[in-house]
């Protein structure tokens, strides 16, 4: 029997012009950090590239995910390269080429807790001989902005299974 090859995928959200993680983000991360600690044999897949939306910096987000989690004690080692996606379609189309060259037979995909249905959705379409688990971060924002992200989310979804 072949060992398990896991990898915690952290899907990107905002950064400022700085590089600075919005809270979504950061949210995103210590998720994430909370998994590798049960974890540390695993790998971090940071997902995000650039996009109007969400990165205009001449870094990828994926960058900016690594560097937060190398501070909070996550060795550089434990980072495969990024997935420079500009949105959640591409995340999980541009992990495929990494998961197949490092044979990861497990995802852990972490996300916002809002964003959870469309990247479940879509991981599993891409993945569907790979064993995944999906774990969402609590979002903090005021209610009237979580309430416009959920409703996008929903009608994101719903486009996407009618085509």
């Amino acid at each position: 029997m072949s060992a398990t090859l896991t990898a915690i995928v952290v899907l990107g959200a905002p950064n400022d012009e700085r590089g600075t993680l919005s809270s979504i983000a950061k949210e995103r991360c210590d998720q994430a950090l909370k998994e590798y600690r049960k974890h540390p044999g695993c790998r971090i897949l940071p997902t995000g590239g650039w996009g109007a939306h969400f990165n205009t910096t001449t870094k990828p987000h994926g960058h900016y995910v690594r560097e937060y989690l190398t501070t909070q004690g996550i060795s550089a080692e434990a980072f495969v390269e990024c997935a420079e996606s500009s949105n959640t379609i591409e995340d999980a189309r541009l992990c495929r080429p990494i998961v197949a060259r490092h044979g990861f037979t497990k995802l852990i995909v972490v996300t916002s807790d809002f964003h959870m249905a469309r990247a479940r959705f879509l991981f599993e379409r891409e993945f569907p001989q790979v064993s995944m688990e999906f774990l969402p971060s609590h979002t903090h924002l005021p209610e009237d902005d979580l309430r416009k992200r959920i409703l996008h989310e929903q009608s994101a979804l719903a486009k996407l299974k009618q085509g």
